[in-house]
């Protein structure tokens, strides 16, 4: 498979191998794209140096998205290697788990705003940045989680990603005009680090199986596929999307009864 020979991009938010980034840069890798990657601080570094290398990757960066100037030095240190880019993937969030639980109601202000910066704007900080590297034809990606209705133990993170959702519309309104596409993945749970901050995460996960379309919960894989359609060529006529890849689970209005033990 050769949909991304020839174009290159930036991975931000690989922690581990079992990352949804880092399932999505095996797929963008096979299908012949060049990575390079961020990482925050020296204890990812020693995770994230290796998996990128074993892709191939030149260009792998240290960049705190709580600092717009660290942003900004990543998108110069890629113009200085690369010049343009083709697209961006933007993997980043967290929150205080101490917050998570509990009710929203109960939200510190300090942690209300960091939460904010990292998960959301973060992503309009880092297209505003990348937009005069992209080539036309170009595409941002950023990863979501079910933000339509209420998740226990998700809280303060469920008001993130729904700002996170109303921001990729917006950019893609605003890189439109520039031949550039802005889309979101709307992952079901998947068991990463990021997830193991989710109070009764178990719980979580067989629900999903039991209760989605397909009796079954997604995989790393099944993202990475995702991402691939939506930074190749053949979703050029698809941007401002919420693109769900939950086996079905966000269609589900109340579960079968008899499927409730």
């Amino acid at each position: 498979m050769s949909l991304l020979h020839g174009k290159k991009g930036l991975i931000m938010g690989v922690a581990n191998e079992r990352s949804i980034a880092w399932g999505i840069s095996k797929k963008l890798s096979e299908a012949g794209a060049e990575l390079a990657f961020t990482y925050v601080g020296d204890a990812l570094k020693k995770r994230v140096v290796p998996l990128a290398q074993s892709l191939g990757s030149k260009i792998i960066l240290d960049c705190n998205v709580e600092d717009e100037k660290q942003i900004e030095d990543t998108f110069s240190d890629i113009k200085k290697n690369w010049g343009n880019i083709d697209f961006v993937v933007h993997s980043v969030a967290f929150s205080d788990k101490s917050e998570l639980s509990g009710e929203y109601l109960s939200t510190s202000r300090e942690n209300f705003l960091n939460s904010m910066l990292i998960s959301c704007f973060s992503f309009t900080e880092v297209a505003r940045h990348s937009a005069p590297l992209l080539n036309k034809g170009g595409s941002l990606i950023t990863l979501t989680y079910e933000s339509s209705k209420i998740i226990p133990n998700y809280n303060v993170m469920g008001v993130c990603k729904s700002a996170l959702e109303t921001s990729t519309k917006y950019l893609a309104r605003d890189l439109g005009k520039r031949g550039v596409r802005v889309n979101a993945i709307s992952a079901g749970p998947i068991k990463t680090l990021a997830a193991s901050a989710i109070g009764d995460a178990k719980f979580l996960y067989k629900w999903n199986e039991d209760h989605s379309l397909l009796k079954r919960n997604v995989n790393i894989e099944d993202i990475g596929n995702s991402a691939l359609y939506l930074l190749s060529d053949l979703a050029a006529g698809v941007t401002g999307e919420i693109h769900y890849v939950d086996a079905g689970y966000n269609k589900v209005g109340m579960p079968d009864p008899k499927n409730i033990v």
